[in-house]
């Protein structure tokens, strides 16, 4: 394990994790297909769902596993460098794709970032998380309500599991999924929120 200061280790943790976070997958697969500038198009919003309203399910795909990737992979170099300093390069990561600083802070929900954190922190938490996302999405037919509740679920399920060390990072993800979703439930209350496959913000 590398040896590290007590102050530059953290430092380092939460500024290359927010570096990782805030690679917009989504603006820049969407940019180099030709499919425009994601940020005209649906929800404006940076993430695969609105990816998917370009009409390109692979590229949709393909920026749902990127952006759960960058979060996994910035939690695993910190957990191979100190693996105390894991939790907090993962909270960076999902705070740089929400407020990436190359967007003017104006990032994506977090919700496949937070899978790949969960998947890497504690595997049983994203195995939940996935489980809870994929259930209520087909339950519900809403994207948001799958999203909102697998993030909801992942710090009840570290809490289940004894991983009370990594509780309180979930639910710091979970409220600002919430928070970054705050449209979408009040779409979903005055029921105008858009079903999975309609061409709608969201």
């Amino acid at each position: 394990m590398i040896t590290i200061s007590l102050w530059t280790g953290p430092i380092a943790a939460i500024v290359s994790g927010y570096l990782m976070g805030s690679i917009p997958f989504g603006l820049l697969l969407t940019r180099m297909s030709g499919a425009g500038d994601l940020r005209t198009i649906g929800s404006g919003n940076i993430g695969a769902t609105n990816v998917l309203r370009t009409g390109r399910k692979g590229l949709a795909a393909l920026t749902l596993l990127l952006d759960a990737a960058k979060g996994a992979v910035a939690v695993m170099i910190w957990h191979a460098i100190d693996p105390a300093l894991a939790p907090f390069a993962g909270l960076a990561a999902f705070c740089g794709h929400l407020y990436p600083v190359w967007l003017r802070f104006k990032g994506g929900k977090g919700v496949a970032t937070m899978l790949g954190i969960a998947l890497a922190l504690a595997p049983l938490a994203g195995l939940v998380f996935a489980l809870v996302w994929l259930g209520a999405m087909a339950i519900s037919r809403y994207s948001s309500v799958g999203g909102v509740s697998a993030a909801m679920a992942t710090p009840i399920a570290t809490a289940a599991l004894g991983r009370f060390d990594l509780t309180l990072i979930f639910v710091i993800c979970a409220m600002l999924v919430l928070w970054k979703h705050r449209g979408n439930i009040s779409r979903l209350l005055d029921g105008t929120e858009p079903r999975i496959g309609r061409n709608k913000s969201g």
